[in-house]
């Protein structure tokens, strides 16, 4: 989980991570509740692909859902 104390400045979360924890962001939301250390984001990250990787899969897993909507619906 992002927060998680995996990540560290010796060791930063990058792209492949910032797509893992785009995915589980909603389980990180609410499991971050409950947890004080658990976060949506990873503040140890290496920047710019982590994000690219990040919101890559948080686009990506929303929209998808959405279109799957969409085609159930008949619209």
């Amino acid at each position: 989980m992002p927060g998680g104390g995996h990540n560290g400045p010796e060791e930063p979360a990058g792209f492949l991570m910032g797509i893992w924890h785009g995915w589980i962001a909603p389980i990180s939301l609410i499991a971050g509740l409950f947890n004080d250390t658990i976060r949506v984001y990873e503040p140890f990250n290496t920047g710019w692909w982590y994000d690219f990787g990040f919101y890559m899969a948080v686009i990506a897993g929303f929209g998808s859902l959405s279109l799957v909507r969409r085609k159930a619906s008949g619209r």
